[in-house]
């Protein structure tokens, strides 16, 4: 447990650790002048992309898995094991609420996303279709974290905030890989529809 700014949190993220950093404001924010004028619209755009592509990744997740992947999803596939940031913000939420919980799930997901994607090249090297998917929701992610990290400064002049990251699946057998990444992407697809769900009304134009 530590305090640690958003620069490095955003560092951290592309490593697959379990970090935290403590929730505080001030006046330190860095890099809110640096906000583009679309920096809402485009945060839309990203949560949308995300909500609409997280089935299809976690499909061709499945495909690539082989047996008994393919046949036993259900089973293999359950995410209740497994921690998943906690999202219980809602529409009537406040819009600094829904932020800092936005702010947690992606970059929760991030670091999860370099898990997977570090076995997926180790153990499917030739599943391109995969693999791109892949890369493209990790940069997906990470511009929607820059874009939170600056509508969090510029509205709330929040800089730091209590991230978790995860299990990191490094040390663990093929098996482990493979369902530890199926377990996410299953939660995934549940909670980007949730929270697509919950935050895009708070990114509508007025």
């Amino acid at each position: 447990t530590g305090v640690v700014p958003f620069v490095a949190l955003l560092l951290l993220q592309r490593r697959p650790v379990a970090g935290r950093a403590l929730l505080v404001t001030g006046s330190g924010c860095p890099g809110h002048s640096l906000c583009r004028s679309n920096v809402q619209e485009q945060t839309r755009r990203q949560v949308a992309l995300l909500n609409a592509t997280a089935q299809d990744l976690f499909s061709h997740y499945l495909k690539c898995q082989g047996e008994p992947f393919n046949s036993e999803s259900e089973k293999l596939c359950n995410p209740s094991s497994i921690f998943f940031p906690a999202f219980r913000v809602n529409r009537t939420s406040e819009r600094k609420e829904v932020m800092v919980a936005m702010y947690k799930l992606f970059a929760f997901l991030n670091a999860s996303l370099g898990n997977i994607t570090r076995d997926q090249e180790e153990l499917n090297p030739t599943a391109k279709d995969l693999l791109d998917r892949l890369h493209n929701t990790t940069k997906t992610t990470r511009g929607l974290i820059s874009n939170l990290t600056c509508l969090l400064c510029k509205n709330y002049n929040i800089f730091q905030v209590d991230v978790s990251y995860g299990e990191s699946s490094k040390s663990k057998n093929i098996f482990k890989k493979k369902q530890q990444g199926c377990q996410v992407l299953r939660k995934y697809v549940q909670v980007i529809a949730q929270a697509a769900h919950v935050l895009l009304p708070h990114l509508s134009p007025p």
